[in-house]
């Protein structure tokens, strides 16, 4: 008997190719051993396959969500099914694929091991953005890797405060800041020159963009902080919050970001060899 019953498929939107080619193989290999598959609208989609169910009865029936595509694929996935408590498993048909381990190449091996019990599973946490303006909260918004503010649309420079737990930190001047959770360390924060946190690791970093002083440093702090990042009077131009880099929500002079973790956790399943600095290695190209 299949260690998950019901498998829902999520596919990236844009087909290559390659996506229909592996989707069909994994849809042909779960429905042989009798798993009952749920597809969402792009998968089905990209299969031709009439039968479709939105994202929620994934969240709602599925004991596992496989994710075909790359990390922005997994990263719109994750946060679809975060309060559902449903375990994800990537395979990587991006380029970097940090998030999305699993290679086409090996994939029914691999689905074989993990329909047998044989993975390993890890916990990482999102965090919530939230915009408050004369003292009410206009939009809020998940993250699973990072949430970035910045200008909008140029190239020029935004002055803002930053407030941790409370304790005012700094005034800086810079294209923007980053902030970031240990999932996300590997992307933009990374290309930003911030640290490499390993996932296990309850912690946030907040890493300033270009700025304009050379004292300014990249701050982790713990994942438990309540951080505040105040658009400060006088910015003519029209500010950015972006999470996970697919998500944007305008900000004004005034305007206070507000960032926490939040629960429940996303559950990550690997395969049972799984090595993080393998990982690194490969995707770094590390020696």
């Amino acid at each position: 008997m299949p260690h998950f019953r019901t498998i829902g498929l999520i596919a990236k939107t844009d087909d290559d190719g390659q996506v229909a080619a592996t989707l069909d193989l994994i849809h042909r290999f779960l429905v042989d051993r009798g798993v009952d598959v749920i597809l969402d609208r792009t998968t089905s989609q990209v299969l031709a396959l009439e039968e479709t169910a939105p994202r929620r009865e994934i969240a709602k029936h599925c004991d596992l969500a496989i994710v075909v595509g790359g990390d922005g694929t997994l990263l719109t996935a994750a946060r679809s099914l975060a309060d559902a408590g449903v375990p994800i498993m990537g395979v990587n048909l991006g380029r970097l694929g940090f998030l999305v381990d699993i290679s086409p190449n090996t994939i029914l091996e691999r689905l074989d091991e993990m329909l047998a019990g044989r993975y390993t599973e890890e916990q990482r946490f999102l965090v919530c953005a939230a915009i408050e303006r004369e003292g009410r909260v206009i939009q809020s918004a998940l993250a699973f890797n990072d949430v970035v503010m910045r200008i909008k649309n140029v190239v020029r420079m935004i002055e803002f405060e930053t407030w941790i737990d409370g304790a005012f930190v700094n005034i800086q001047r810079a294209d923007g800041i980053v902030v970031s959770t240990p999932t996300g360390s590997t992307a933009y924060a990374l290309s930003g020159g911030g640290p490499i946190l390993h996932p296990a690791l309850e912690a946030l970093l907040l890493l300033p963009i270009c700025p304009h002083t050379l004292s300014s440093r990249p701050i982790v702090v713990d994942a438990s902080a309540r951080i505040e990042i105040r658009v400060c009077p006088g910015i003519r131009e029209i500010g950015q919050v972006v999470s996970d880099g697919q998500n944007n929500i305008d900000v004004a002079a005034g305007d206070i970001l507000r960032i926490q973790r939040r629960d429940p956790r996303i559950r990550l399943l690997h395969p049972a060899d799984y090595d993080y600095y393998g990982i690194l290695r490969e995707k770094l190209r590390w020696g």
